[in-house]
């Protein structure tokens, strides 16, 4: 099967792939798979199955953020040490 050469396609594949740290080769993958197991056939489902992945990715990437923070040294704990 020939790969889909639609601009939008390919950007939301671009940005899926960046936000989950991953190829676009990979990121496209992933989305063909998801469309597969949706039964999309078309392209306008794949879009949407693209934009779908894309806003989950989006939302995990932000909870990331909210973790990083939890797991930041308070000032009163900066300097405790374990072991010597």
């Amino acid at each position: 099967m020939a790969a889909i050469q639609d601009h939008n396609y390919l950007r939301l594949c671009a940005e899926l792939a960046s936000c989950l740290s991953i190829s676009q080769s990979a990121a496209r993958r992933r989305v063909e798979h998801e469309a597969a197991r949706s039964g999309a056939r078309d392209l306008q489902a794949r879009l949407q199955v693209a934009s779908n992945l894309l806003a989950q990715a989006q939302n995990e990437a932000s909870s990331g953020e909210a973790l990083d923070q939890l797991l930041e040294a308070q000032p009163i704990d900066q300097h405790f040490m374990l072991e010597d």
